[in-house]
């Protein structure tokens, strides 16, 4: 039953009482270079609900990074369905849409605080609140007394902080995240991997994050989409049922390791 005064929600914090707030069936893309075409995603087909954090996951050049443009609407797509948004949840796709890529992109010439504000400059937001907005964003994702500072006085990892929070600075409803810790070294990424599950459960956003990685798609999804090798076809769709808080020594038990074994053994890498 439905909590008093609420929708029922999963452990994850998923609203599950609501139809799917990202709906894809049957999608395909080409590419044509003069006469030659290229398929580069066949068949993705998957519901995401409300509040979710689903981890796309598959090997390099698999077609995850076009499946997130067609999401994000930077790319069309040839055949199949692609619905964001519902009757419950509506969704502008000018404005409810954030985006992380694996580099920051932040402007060298510009402060801290400066990147952050700049979707809510773009989209002409009262500044006033939208300063007060990308203030509270930076703390909550690391970042109070950085302000001031410029990209180069920041580590690769901080810079990725600002990036995210640059990306949640306009309340988008959707974040789309492109492997966006891949050029991390491996102490930092496990410890922005913990950083982007306080922040998704603190923003309560849809979060779509794109990844090689196997298990770091296994601890942060609440879903798991397999993509094979290109192009895309989705070899499976499974909810990830492990407790949270998420903590790194969840890595050791066995039955994340029964989750990776799976993904291993659908990508033919047993």
């Amino acid at each position: 039953m439905c909590p008093p005064g609420g929708a029922a929600r999963s452990a994850t914090g998923a609203d599950m009482t609501t139809e799917p707030f990202i709906h894809l069936a049957g999608v395909t893309k080409t590419y044509k270079t003069g006469r030659k075409q290229h398929l580069a995603i066949s068949d993705a087909s998957f519901d995401v609900m409300p509040g979710e954090l689903v981890a796309l996951v598959g090997p390099s050049g698999c077609g995850k990074s076009t499946l997130l443009k067609i999401l994000a609407g930077l790319h069309g797509h040839d055949g199949g369905t692609v619905r964001i948004g519902s009757s419950t949840h509506p969704f502008d796709p000018a404005r409810d849409i954030g985006m992380v890529f694996q580099a920051p992109l932040l402007l060298k010439w510009r402060r801290i605080l400066d990147n952050v504000l700049l979707p809510a400059e773009i989209l002409g937001l009262p500044m006033a609140a939208a300063r007060e907005r990308a203030r509270d964003l930076m703390d909550m994702v690391g970042l109070k007394g950085s302000e001031d500072k410029y990209p180069y006085e920041l580590s690769g990892g901080m810079q990725q902080r600002a990036a995210i929070a640059r990306s949640l600075v306009h309340d988008p409803k959707l974040v789309l995240m492109d492997e966006p810790f891949g050029a991390l070294d491996a102490l930092t990424r496990e410890k922005m991997n913990l950083e982007l599950l306080r922040i998704w459960k603190e923003a309560g956003k849809t979060i779509i994050f794109v990844t090689h990685g196997i298990s770091e798609a296994v601890f942060l999804g609440t879903r798991v989409v397999v993509l094979t090798a290109g192009p895309a076809r989705m070899a499976d769709n499974f909810a990830i049922e492990l407790p949270h808080p998420r903590t790194l020594d969840l890595k050791t038990h066995e039955s994340f390791g029964v989750y990776t074994r799976r993904i291993y053994k659908l990508l033919g890498m047993e």
